[in-house]
């Protein structure tokens, strides 16, 4: 490690799991673990997974850090460190987070919402680096959004910019964690999505993806579904197509509104792969003005699961 280079922690906090690691200013990830996020326990488990895993991470590792930034669910205040109501965190309020932690490590801690953090790191170290102006979509346990104008996070009034989750494409629509009806989350996000696969398969079993997963629908993830539409299967090819017409629904909204035209995404779901971002590519382009229509292109996100814990870490080094 050089001398001068710079280091903090990054914490990306997600509903199912906690990864957390070291980045150099320059983008280089050094140590990397993750462990549960025990959400179902309520806030005070959570911190204390926090906690853990913060303390194993230092454990291996010898250089002075800066600082540790977290990128969490809800809504946060950046000035207070305290994040509110996050979607698929059970009992959780307000929590003081960034106080919390900095005090126990008697280290500074920034905290930020974790989509928005994605953003902060595709903008510095990934993608977003060739765009004045993109959203990056985070598609995961819920589907988070980060807005970047200008190269400048856009958090509005009290922090919640950026909420594609929870953009209603249908108005009748399932239920979602957040209280509403026919959010985009509810559709695509991994929990949701997995429950209707499975569902769907057990009123109509299909025969590649049960031999996929050896007949235990328990192990159904986003990546068994592409592996099937891979392989030519007809209903995990609809699966997809279905998800990409949604999601590029929710994204013509944005980008109508914001005059935005670049979408980058991330996150487990987006493991569909090509097949996935060529059907949100034909929803979206369909459902802009004309004036958008030959501007708007859907891109990976370079950092993929990496996106959380460094632009966590960007927090730290471009805002302290």
């Amino acid at each position: 490690m050089a001398k001068t280079e710079k280091y903090a922690i990054g914490v990306d906090l997600g509903g199912t799991n906690i990864k957390i690691g070291i980045v150099s200013q320059r983008g280089k990830l050094l140590k990397k673990i993750s462990l549960s996020s025990k959400a179902e326990g309520g806030p005070d488990k959570v911190v204390k997974q926090i906690r853990l895993g913060i303390k194993e991470i230092l454990s291996k590792n010898k250089k002075k850090i800066r600082g540790i930034g977290i990128g969490s669910p809800g809504v946060v205040s950046i000035k207070k460190g305290t994040v509110e109501n996050p979607p698929n965190f059970p009992g959780w309020t307000k929590v003081n987070l960034g106080n919390i932690i900095s005090k126990e490590f008697d280290i500074d801690c920034h905290v930020e919402n974790d989509a928005n953090a994605a953003a902060i790191g595709e903008m510095i170290f990934g993608t977003g680096k060739r765009y004045n102006s993109f959203v990056m979509i985070t598609l995961g346990t819920g589907v988070g959004g980060g807005i970047i104008l200008n190269r400048k996070l856009y958090r509005g009034e009290i922090g919640a910019a950026g909420e594609i989750g929870h953009i209603t494409i249908n108005y009748e629509g399932p239920r979602c964690n957040c209280g509403s009806f026919g959010c985009i989350e509810a559709y695509v996000g991994n929990n949701y999505l997995i429950s209707k696969v499975k569902a769907d398969l057990t009123a109509s079993p299909n025969p590649k993806i049960l031999k996929l997963v050896n007949n235990d629908l328990n192990l159904l993830t986003p990546l068994i579904i592409n592996k099937a539409a891979e392989d030519g299967d007809a209903f995990a090819k609809s699966v997809i197509s279905e998800m990409g017409e949604q999601i590029g629904s929710a994204l013509a909204s944005v980008s109508n509104l914001l005059d935005v035209s670049t979408f980058i995404i991330g996150g487990g779901v987006s493991g569909f792969g090509r097949s996935l971002f060529t059907a949100i590519n034909k929803s979206l382009v369909v459902r802009v003005i004309t004036s958008l229509r030959n501007r708007v292109k859907v891109l990976p996100a370079k950092l993929k699961n990496e996106a959380g814990i460094k632009g966590a870490s960007a927090l730290v080094f471009y805002k302290s």
